[in-house]
């Protein structure tokens, strides 16, 4: 069992961190240059979250079903994307070692990289207000 109670628990925090990202004025444009529709599909618990960097539009962020067609696919728990997001992992050792899966063009999520070192704080901080210290005490 993962750190994470249910997939709504999932979007309450990595998907919402997303989403906070979307319409942040600083990060958003720079995220648009991916030009990509991404998917992370993440396990235990089972949870979908599908974002479209396309730079001619919004970024839209869909939690759970989307009829948005992803052109990259990263698969992983929902406890090593939550890692992640708190600056424990290492994407291109990850993605050696098997801890994250990905199909399609990954060069273009690879570039993005430097850029949500930026959010690591930002989901540290959500966790912090939200009290959920089991879930910083896990990672």
């Amino acid at each position: 069992m993962g750190h994470f109670r249910d997939e709504n628990d999932v979007y309450a925090f990595i998907g919402r961190l997303f989403q906070e990202l979307a319409v942040d004025a600083e990060l958003a444009p720079k995220f648009k240059k991916a030009n990509t529709t991404v998917q992370y599909q993440l396990s235990d618990p089972e949870a979908r979250i599908t974002i479209d960097l396309r730079p001619e539009r919004d970024i839209r962020v869909d939690l759970g079903a989307s009829d948005l067609d992803p052109e990259v696919i990263m698969s992983t728990t929902a406890d090593t994307a939550h890692a992640f997001w708190l600056g424990k992992v290492n994407i291109t050792a990850a993605l050696a070692r098997g801890q994250i899966k990905a199909k399609g063009p990954v060069a273009k999520i690879l570039r993005l990289v430097p850029l949500v070192k930026d959010s690591f704080p930002r989901y540290e901080q959500m966790l912090r207000d939200a009290g959920r210290t089991d879930l910083l005490e896990a990672a």
